[in-house]
């Protein structure tokens, strides 16, 4: 029996982190599995035991976010972080984005139901997330590994910055016992050369997660 729970729920993991990809070019399964039934889904991917290791609060209490920030977290599938986002910035907006139409479309209807004002659902694009306004924070969680052509993008991301904005980018380390394939994973120091590369330099580096690394970036890299 124990052994069954820890294949449930490496496969919840692992489902969790193909939902949250940037791009369409993912994984075979990710193809089949459009995740149009989101109500099915969410029952997965918000699964309470998620926060035992992914830590949301610790996450966010470490972002240090201002009330009225703007955020966007991109690859928000059904909302795991977005929701927990917006309850952090009150007086400001959090925009998730996702390219599965069917996730955009339950963000949109959860932030009504929840009654989260303060919640946009963007319906972004492989390689442009199509942010309505510049952010003071962009937050990638488990999606750095789909991004493709990952140096213009980020590059282009600058853009949709804020002055003294930043990009936090959590994704699973090489030996964690949970996540997608090895083969599929980039190491952090890879990370921080490849923003370094698109303009970045490293702000902070967070070590509390037991199965992720946590980056966070601000434009200025050479």
């Amino acid at each position: 029996m124990t052994t069954t729970r820890n294949q449930l729920g490496f496969v919840a993991r692992m489902l969790a982190a193909i939902l949250s990809a940037t791009s369409y070019a993912q994984s075979p399964d990710t193809h089949r599995h459009r995740f149009h039934d989101a109500d099915k889904w969410t029952k997965v991917f918000d699964d309470p035991a998620r926060d035992a290791w992914q830590k949301p609060h610790e996450v966010i209490v470490a972002l240090g976010l201002a009330p009225d920030a703007v955020v966007a977290d991109v690859g928000s599938g059904t909302g795991y972080f977005a929701a927990r986002l917006a309850h952090r910035v009150p007086k400001g907006r959090v925009y998730g984005v996702d390219t599965e139409p069917g996730m955009v479309k339950h963000l949109a209807d959860r932030a009504t139901r929840e009654g989260m004002k303060n919640v946009t659902a963007v319906a972004g694009k492989p390689g442009d997330p199509r942010l309505p306004e510049k952010a003071d924070l962009v937050i990638l969680v488990d999606v750095y590994h789909h991004v493709e052509n990952r140096e213009q993008y980020f590059r282009q991301l600058q853009k949709s910055l804020r002055p003294g904005g930043r990009v936090a980018i959590i994704d699973f380390r090489m030996d964690s016992p949970e996540g997608p394939p090895k083969s599929a994973r980039i190491a952090p120091d890879r990370v921080k050369a490849e923003m370094k590369r698109a303009g970045y330099a490293l702000a902070q580096e967070y070590a509390f997660l037991p199965n992720q690394y946590f980056l966070v970036f601000q434009p200025g890299g050479s």
